[in-house]
């Protein structure tokens, strides 16, 4: 399969921590977007938690972030100032070249919804929403952010496409838990990275490496010195 070096599709999924979870991995790709922006690239939700960042060799960028991201911080809601250990989900998805693609029509299973929420009251109304099962893999996607369902329709094949391609390389990689199939379990100790805001330090376990300044990595989209190469 041939890929778009210029196209990166971000997914986030909660892991384990509830609502803070959920939390996290909003607030991860706030960031990404921030980084993105300083770099001049340009971005669009696919959905609420999929973005595309558009941009000089964007996936070679940002394919590392794919993994179990694990934060430690006192969340809001705590009232006893206790330190909650939770994590998000990433997945890094290339965007793949359709004529490159050959999947057998009989190996999709389509079904169309109506969406909730984006598109004003043409997407309430109408089916305009997307889930496409790929039957051999077992791999799901849906796109429901467009207004039209040919649109979300596209989205979901391009998503579909993505996950087949890391899905190979996984299995090349022969990974413990594959992030597009099953997204891994999500559990605290299975992390390519820890942030830990109360000493304000983010650990990459991959490369045993720490970087202080973590609010500013997060808040303001400073990946320069952390977005490096991963054998």
């Amino acid at each position: 399969m041939q890929t778009n070096p210029s196209v990166a599709i971000i997914e986030a999924l909660p892991g384990v921590g509830g609502d803070e979870s959920k939390l996290w991995m909003k607030e991860l790709l706030l960031s990404y977007i921030r980084f993105a922006q300083k770099k001049g690239f340009k971005f669009v939700y696919l959905d609420d938690n999929i973005i595309k960042i558009t941009g000089d060799n964007a996936f070679n960028l940002y394919k590392n972030e794919t993994g179990v991201h694990r934060v430690q911080r006192i969340p809001a809601t705590e009232r006893k100032g206790r330190i909650h250990t939770s994590t998000a989900i990433i997945v890094v998805l290339p965007q793949i070249i359709q004529s490159e693609i050959r999947i057998n029509a009989s190996d999709l299973e389509w079904q169309f919804f109506r969406s909730g929420g984006h598109g004003g009251q043409n997407v309430n109304k109408v089916s305009t929403a997307v889930r496409l099962s790929h039957k051999p893999t077992g791999i799901t996607v849906s796109a429901s952010r467009e207004r039209y369902q040919e649109a979300n329709r596209n989205i979901a094949l391009n998503l579909l496409y993505g996950k087949l391609y890391q899905l190979e390389q996984e299995q090349k990689q022969g990974v413990m838990h594959s992030y597009v199939k099953n997204v891994g379990t999500g559990d605290r100790a299975e992390k390519i990275r820890t942030y830990n805001f109360p000493q304000n330090r983010l650990t990459d376990h991959r490369i045993g490496k720490s970087f202080h300044n973590l609010e500013r990595v997060i808040d303001e989209g400073r990946w320069d010195k952390i977005f490096q190469p991963v054998n």
